[in-house]
């Protein structure tokens, strides 16, 4: 994978406001990081573990179900574009962005298609990638979604707390 560096602001879209009186700053785990990886199979343990690395080299505060749910939602995002887009998109680009209260990761690659959660046949081993990423995602509190991108193709991304969702 390739560390392309760090990226613009670390707050995922709809997370903008003020940043409260007398902040000294982002905390020393916030930002934004960006790696691309061929679009094959090798690729989806790459992600997951560049991921889980990348957290705990920057000290990220998150609970250890909160990271269980985000490496399991790194790993059908990447595979999607894998299986489903690798014939458009040969480059796929996964994203980290980490605020003080929560963290995002996207994948996004050049595929125009713009999937949808489907209920899977029970009989079918496969199918429930994304349904299972918007679940993770809201049982953890958090926000998805998909999106064109200017180029033409989609990202999408997933945005949990830090800490685990009260229930």
């Amino acid at each position: 994978m390739d560390d392309q560096g760090r990226g613009p602001g670390p707050r995922p879209q709809g997370a903008e406001g003020p940043v409260e009186a007398g902040s000294a700053g982002p905390l020393p785990y916030e930002g934004v990081w960006r790696f691309t990886a061929p679009a094959v199979d090798v690729s989806v343990p790459q992600a997951r573990h560049a991921v889980r690395d990348l957290l705990l080299r920057q000290g990220v505060p998150v609970a250890d179900d909160v990271l269980q749910g985000l490496l399991l939602i790194v790993s059908e995002l990447v595979t999607n574009a894998v299986r489903h887009a690798a014939l458009l998109s040969p480059v796929l680009a996964v994203e980290v962005a980490v605020g003080a209260e929560w963290i995002r990761v996207s994948v996004e690659d050049n595929h125009p298609y713009r999937p949808t959660a489907l209920e899977a046949d029970h009989g079918r081993t496969g199918g429930r990638g994304l349904l299972l990423v918007y679940e993770i995602t809201r049982e953890a509190g958090g926000v998805c979604d998909v999106e064109h991108t200017a180029s033409g193709g989609k990202v999408i991304w997933a945005a949990l707390p830090l800490k685990p969702a009260q229930l």
